[in-house]
């Protein structure tokens, strides 16, 4: 019991039964916030869509002997996705490789004929003719073997078009055919899109085009996530229905959680304006209530809702709940633990 009272006496007085003076918590960080020059945005609907998307078809005549992929299958670039059967395109590779060696060696003989021509005439043991006719044969023969080169080419191109590859990296979105199915050149295979690059369509009102087209800056708003465009672009034509001008915005390449066809709100800078803003980090999502740690003009720390408005890279905008040359703990975790 003795202990205890001692105990009890040396915490009263501030210190530990040790004798060592009481832990101190280190200073808690804090901002004053101040309103901030942030981009005036207007926000506008837009559409996803896949800079890259089309629809393979048949380059020559044939019956499908193989189809690798099918619908939502991911396709490398270059891979083969349908073949063709090719014995006849094979057939006309053999020919025409059978046409070049004979053309090479006829094209050899002519040109040795044609030398041994030439040193008979500089000993006048030939006629003028003779001649003529040696460089004729010569040039004929030339001219056949490059005709069989070209053949030649035009048939691997022929056994090329019995596998049909992928022109990029890419999902399969429709099939058009089935195993065993003649096609003739034009017939649709299959189509897909790539994912690697998407743009986004919207509308631009004639009220605001100029400041659109001024600034150029624009951002894609998707689950109260910013993504900025690399590139927009505004055609130079209105709608005479909707008096609305077109315009793309170009997304980073692999951009996350985005996909052809989904509705998002685009957002086009056409000036400035001043914003509350606030740290990110500082910012407590618990549920549907959205707050922070504010610190009173005494120090004691209190956590207060706030409506959020946009985020802006590592700042977040403050609609209401929260006024300037208040201040904010920056560590919400630290705030929290001084309650």
């Amino acid at each position: 019991m003795v202990g205890v009272a001692l105990a009890t006496t040396l915490l009263a007085c501030g210190q530990s039964p040790s004798g060592a003076p009481p832990a101190t918590l280190p200073p808690l960080e804090s901002v004053v916030l101040e309103l901030q020059h942030a981009p005036l945005e207007r926000q506008l609907d837009g559409k996803i869509e896949a800079v890259n998307q089309g629809t393979v078809a048949a380059q020559t005549s044939g019956r499908i002997t193989e189809i690798l992929y099918d619908v939502n299958d991911f396709v490398p670039a270059g891979a083969v996705i349908v073949r063709i059967r090719a014995t006849e395109q094979r057939a006309g590779l053999l020919q025409a490789e059978a046409g070049l060696r004979e053309a090479t060696a006829r094209e050899i003989e002519a040109r040795q004929r044609y030398d041994r021509v030439v040193v008979m005439f500089e000993k006048n043991l030939v006629a003028k003719s003779a001649l003529d006719e040696a460089a004729a044969n010569r040039d004929a023969t030339k001219a056949q073997l490059a005709a069989a080169r070209a053949a030649l080419q035009s048939a691997r191109e022929g056994v090329s078009y019995t596998e049909i590859r992928a022109p990029y990296a890419g999902i399969v979105t429709k099939r058009n055919v089935q195993l065993g199915e003649t096609v003739a050149p034009g017939t649709p295979l299959m189509s897909g899109l790539s994912l690697q690059f998407l743009r986004v369509a919207v509308d631009v009102p004639q009220s605001i085009v100029e400041r659109v087209r001024r600034i150029r800056k624009a951002a894609v708003y998707v689950d109260g996530r910013r993504v900025e465009a690399t590139k927009l672009t505004v055609f130079p034509e209105a709608s005479g229905a909707s008096n609305t001008f077109r315009a793309r915005l170009e997304l980073p390449e692999n951009a996350t959680d985005l996909y052809p066809g989904m509705f998002v709100k685009v957002a086009f800078v056409i000036g400035e304006a001043e914003r509350l803003l606030v740290p990110a980090a500082a910012v407590v999502d618990r549920g549907d209530v959205t707050a922070v740690y504010v610190i009173d003009a005494t120090g004691r720390i209190s956590l207060r809702q706030i409506r959020p408005g946009h985020r802006f890279d590592s700042k977040v905008e403050v609609l209401a709940g929260i006024s300037a040359g208040e201040r904010i703990a920056t560590d919400p975790l630290a705030a929290m633990k001084r309650l």
